[in-house]
């Protein structure tokens, strides 16, 4: 069997890895803009609810009412930076697997530059062989002379 369709299977079974890992860096990056959407939206609240406070604060508040906010305003700028800490996860979440895939997308590469090589080889080879034939058959065909 010709070393180039014994590489078959491999490449087929390279091939499902590389999208395997396409697929896992889609869900990644997937992941990663959920949870940068999410911290986006908090920050909005934040936001509104810090320009709420100023609005309530100008016409006059009471402590309580005070105290309410800041603790409000506190436990968001906690969830924020809890949601930042995910966004680094899922970067480094992404990046993980985009280097995975593209070793892997190297690796298949590699594998149909080496069976394009073994094609041309063989190729070459039976060029060769056919124009060896040739040249016996021209050979012997020469020898015998028509009556």
């Amino acid at each position: 069997m010709k070393k180039s369709r014994r590489l078959k299977p491999v490449v087929r079974v390279a091939e499902g890895r590389e999208q395997q890992a396409a697929r896992a860096l889609g869900a990644a990056r997937a992941r990663l803009g959920q949870v940068q959407q999410q911290l986006e939206e908090l920050r909005r609240y934040r936001d509104d609810y810090r320009q709420r406070f100023q609005q309530a604060g100008a016409v006059g508040m009471g402590a309580v009412q005070m105290a309410d906010y800041q603790q409000f305003l506190h436990k968001l700028g906690q969830a924020i930076e809890q949601q930042g800490q995910q966004v680094v996860q899922a970067t480094q979440a992404a990046e993980a697997k985009r280097a995975l895939w593209f070793a892997s997308r190297g690796k298949v590469r590699m594998l149909d530059t080496l069976v394009a090589r073994y094609q041309a080889i063989e190729e070459q080879q039976a060029s060769r062989r056919e124009q060896r034939e040739q040249d016996e058959r021209s050979q012997r065909g020469g020898r015998f002379v028509a009556l």
